[in-house]
């Protein structure tokens, strides 16, 4: 019965090492292929974010505290016009 539970262990435990290993490999060539993103922006970037930034002006952002208000999704002009469409007919 040792020589069993000895198998089932060794091969629980080599199961779990070899996870292991491959999930830090998959993390670290994630980390190093995304190190080059973190690098800073500009005109000659190799990392274009926006066409903004490839034309040499830096985006600028709303800020994160701006009320944008209440947005009714079917009041679009898109979904009006349809409306519009559908009774004129």
């Amino acid at each position: 019965m040792s020589d069993l539970l000895r198998l089932v262990f060794g091969a629980l435990q080599g199961f779990t090492v070899s996870s292991l290993f491959v999930l830090c490999l998959f993390i670290g060539f994630c980390v190093l292929f995304n190190l080059r993103k973190l690098k800073p922006r500009g005109p000659n970037a190799r990392v274009v974010r926006n066409l903004d930034e490839r034309l040499g002006t830096t985006p600028r952002y709303i800020p994160p505290d701006v009320p944008r208000g209440p947005v009714d999704q079917l009041d679009t002009p898109e979904l009006q016009e349809s409306q519009r469409r559908k009774q004129a007919v």
